[in-house]
């Protein structure tokens, strides 16, 4: 026997192919009991958790956000930024933040930070490219939506925030996943060719287990696949839908070649460019308070 043989060689072919869909054989498994998330999805989890009683006064919300500082400090950057600082006076505490942006900003702050602090965790560094480029996209879909709402439609901007954000939290998932397996680790684009295959079902699955709302999981189905618009926009599925084309598709933020004036997805771009430069200008703002 070689000595200096290596006991864990690398896989090619068939071996990697059966490595790729493992991974996506044992995301499976996860997705029908415990999900495996990181430690910092936990903080989210419980806030969102404790604060769904409608009807909590603002002091016993404050007291509970107030066990978590990095979101307390986030939430106090955010109400005095310039997407929700009213005339007048800044918010000089807490309890003064969360009544201007309401319990439903509270709950998509504390998830915006665990996927910043996802996408910055050890295990993700050598996606840093991708993890940046998926971050940047879903403020902007999110900020998008957001816009959308307000503007065109009487669904609650707050609700389109959240659906945009997370739309996209299926490739958050399996980029934490993928760097659990060596093989995969070192092949990032096998990891993009993975993500964009899967990542909308694996999503869809995923919310539901983190127990976000129906509406916003149905929202967030096949949010890439290409469809036709109505004329009047009145679902939160489509504020979704014209959202992430604004902030530009998979396809870009994957680094693929396409043209992205062409078909609908370049008419859709071009029906809702009026509000391109407060998109930018709001996801900035927003990637900002949430560095």
């Amino acid at each position: 026997m070689n000595a200096n043989r290596d006991p864990h060689p690398d896989k090619v072919g068939e071996a990697l192919n059966a490595q790729r869909f493992q991974m996506i054989k044992d995301i499976a498994r996860e997705l029908k009991g415990d999900v495996v998330f990181p430690t910092c999805f936990d903080t989210a989890c419980r806030l969102r958790q404790e604060l769904q009683n409608p009807d909590l006064p603002i002091s016993r919300i404050s007291s509970i956000v107030s066990l978590e500082p990095l979101v307390a400090a986030k939430l106090m950057q955010l109400a005095n930024s310039a997407l929700y600082r009213a005339r007048g006076m800044p918010a000089l505490d807490l309890k003064a933040a969360i009544s201007r942006l309401g319990v439903d900003l509270v709950r998509i702050t504390a998830l915006a930070i665990a996927m910043r602090q996802l996408m910055r965790s050890r295990e993700m560094a050598v996606f840093s490219d991708i993890t940046l480029a998926l971050w940047k996209h879903s403020l902007k879909t999110a900020v998008a939506a957001r816009i959308l709402a307000r503007t065109h439609t009487r669904i609650n901007p707050d609700e389109a925030l959240l659906a945009g954000l997370v739309h996209d939290l299926g490739a958050f998932y399996m980029l934490y996943r993928a760097a659990q397996y060596l093989e995969l680790l070192i092949r990032p684009d096998t990891v993009k060719f993975l993500i964009m295959q899967w990542h909308e079902s694996i999503g869809v699955t995923l919310l539901s287990a983190l127990g976000m709302p129906e509406e916003i999981v149905i929202a967030t189905i096949d949010h890439d696949q290409p469809r036709a618009v109505p004329e009047t926009v009145r679902r939160l599925a489509d504020l979704v839908y014209i959202g992430n084309i604004l902030a530009g598709t998979h396809f870009e933020w994957l680094h693929q070649d396409f043209d992205p004036d062409a078909g609908e997805i370049g008419v859709v771009r071009k029906r809702f460019a009026d509000i391109l430069p407060e998109m930018e200008s709001d996801a900035q703002e927003m990637q900002a308070v949430l560095a």
